[in-house]
C-alpha cells in the first residue's frame, strides 16, 4: 500500500485489476485504491507474474503493508517476501462479502466521559499508546478526547476515522439530557420483511463521503448567504475570446471567471482562505482553490494551486486538466491537499443553488447555481439578462455574516465588470 499523502495513513483496496497468476508490466495498473483524500489506480512496481494477493477487495490496510507479492512464474510466495506469509487471500474473483463490508469488528461498550476541553498533542496520548492517523489525531485534540480510550478496530489495533466518530456519537448521545416524558424513540428500519429490496454494500468512495459531511456538520457552525449575479459580462467576455483560448486548446468557461473572481476576493478577505485550530486562527498564506468534480459513485475535489497567481487562460487549463484527470482517477496525492477554499457547481444540472456543505478544514465553500437567462430590472426597467444565484457557506465560529456579504460583493462585482 503506498503512501499517498502526509496524512493518509491507511487505503482501501476498491479492486484488484489481475488474478494471482496473471503476468504483469511494471507501471501497469494493478489495483485500485481509495483513501480519506484520493482515489487511484496502483500500477506494479515491477514485472513479473503475480504470485499472491494478501489484501482483498474491501480490506483497509496501513499504508506500506505488503498487499500482494509479484515474481517469477512459479517462484514460492515464501522465498518472494523472505517469511512465511499464510494462506494468501482470495483472488478478485472471490470478494469480501457484503456482511464483511458493512460490519466492522464491533468495539467494546466505552465508558463515555463528560465532554472534556481541547487537549494537548500529549494529553491526546495520555495512558495506553494507540496507533492513530493524524487526521484521527486531530479530531481527538479538537473534541477534547483522550486515544487511550477508544478501541481500534484497524489493523493492529490502530484507531480509524470510523471509530472515534462512534466514540463521539455515543459521547454525544450520553451527553444529551433525558427528558422524563418523552417515549423512548427506536430505530425505524430501513425496509420491512416480505418487502422487495436490493441489498448492496456502501461503496468505500460513498462511506468515506458520508463519515466527511457528518464530521463537518459535527465541527463547523453552517450559515449560508445567497447572492443573485449577472453573468452577461461574462457571456460577452466569454465570446469576445473563446477563438484565442480554442487555439490554445482549452474551451473557456464561466468556471474559470467565477475561480478567478474568488481568488481575487480572498486575498482582500484572507479570513475566508483560513483555518481554525481550537483557539487559533491559521491564516494560509497560498490560495489553493479546490474544485469539487463529480466521478463514478462520488464527489473527488483536486486543488488548484496558487490560483490568485495564474492568468485566466492557466486558470482555465488547470481547472480543466484536473477535472480530466479527476475523472480518470489519475490525480497524485498532492492534487488533492492544501485547498483553502473549495467552489462546487451544483448548478450544472439545473439546480437554482445549493447549501453546501464545508470541505473540512476549510471555513468556506463556493456553490453555484444554474447560469440562464432570466427577466430582471435594470434602471427601472424589464429586461432579459444572464444570471445565477452564488451560495456561500461559511463557518460562523470564524467568519462573522458581514464579512461573507462583503467577500460575497467583491466575487459579484468583478463578475458583473470583467472584459
Amino acid at each position: 500500500m503506498p503512501q499517498m499523502g502526509e496524512s493518509i495513513a491507511e487505503g482501501t483496496i476498491v479492486r484488484w485489476m489481475k488474478r494471482v497468476g496473471d503476468a504483469v508490466d511494471r507501471d501497469e495498473p494493478l489495483f485500485e485504491i481509495s483513501t480519506d483524500k484520493v482515489d487511484a489506480e496502483i500500477p506494479a512496481p515491477a514485472a513479473g507474474v503475480l504470485l499472491a494477493i494478501l489484501a482483498r477487495e474491501g480490506e483497509t490496510v496501513p499504508v506500506e503493508s505488503v498487499v500482494g507479492v509479484i515474481g517469477a512464474e512459479g517462484e514460492q510466495v515464501a522465498d518472494a517476501t523472505g517469511s512465511p506469509t499464510g494462506a494468501a487471500a482470495p483472488p478478485p474473483s472471490q470478494p469480501a462479502s457484503s456482511g464483511e463490508l458493512q460490519q466492522p469488528p464491533v468495539a467494546p461498550t466505552q465508558v463515555v466521559p463528560p465532554m472534556p476541553t481541547r487537549l494537548t498533542d500529549e494529553e491526546v496520548y495520555t495512558g495506553r499508546r494507540r496507533k492513530s492517523s493524524p487526521l484521527v489525531r486531530r479530531i481527538a485534540r479538537d473534541q477534547g478526547v483522550n486515544v487511550a480510550e477508544v478501541s481500534g478496530t484497524g489493523t493492529g489495533g490502530r484507531v480509524t476515522k470510523r471509530d472515534i466518530l462512534q466514540f463521539l456519537d455515543k459521547r454525544l448521545a450520553a451527553a444529551e439530557p433525558r427528558q422524563p416524558f418523552a417515549a423512548p424513540v427506536s430505530r425505524v428500519p430501513p425496509y420491512q420483511p416480505g418487502e422487495p429490496v436490493d441489498i448492496k454494500p456502501l461503496s468505500v468512495v460513498r462511506r468515506k463521503i458520508a463519515e466527511h459531511m457528518v464530521l463537518s456538520r459535527r465541527t463547523s457552525a453552517h450559515v449560508h448567504t445567497v447572492f443573485h449575479v449577472d453573468f452577461s459580462a461574462v457571456e460577452a467576455a466569454r465570446a469576445a475570446r473563446k477563438a484565442e483560448f480554442e487555439h490554445a486548446g482549452v474551451k473557456l468557461t464561466p468556471m474559470a471567471f467565477i475561480a478567478q473572481a474568488c481568488a481575487v476576493a480572498l486575498a482582500r478577505h484572507p479570513i475566508l482562505n483560513a483555518a481554525l485550530d481550537g483557539d487559533t486562527v491559521v491564516y494560509k498564506k497560498d490560495i489553493n482553490l479546490g474544485i469539487a468534480v463529480a466521478i463514478e459513485g462520488g464527489l473527488i475535489v483536486p486543488v488548484v494551486r496558487h490560483a490568485d497567481r495564474l492568468s485566466l487562460l492557466e486558470l482555465t487549463t488547470a481547472i480543466a486538466d484536473v477535472a480530466a484527470r479527476a475523472r480518470l482517477k489519475q490525480l497524485k496525492p498532492d492534487e488533492v491537499h492544501s485547498g483553502t477554499f473549495t467552489i462546487t457547481n451544483p448548478g450544472q444540472l439545473g439546480a437554482q443553488f445549493g447549501m453546501p456543505i464545508i470541505n473540512q478544514p476549510q471555513v468556506a465553500i463556493l456553490g453555484v447555481g444554474t447560469i440562464e437567462k432570466r427577466a430582471v430590472v435594470v434602471d427601472d426597467a424589464l429586461t432579459v439578462r444572464t444570471m445565477a444565484y452564488l451560495t456561500l457557506g461559511f463557518d460562523h465560529r470564524l467568519v462573522d455574516g458581514f464579512v461573507a456579504d462583503a467577500f460575497m460583493a467583491d466575487v459579484k462585482r468583478h463578475l458583473e465588470t470583467v472584459s
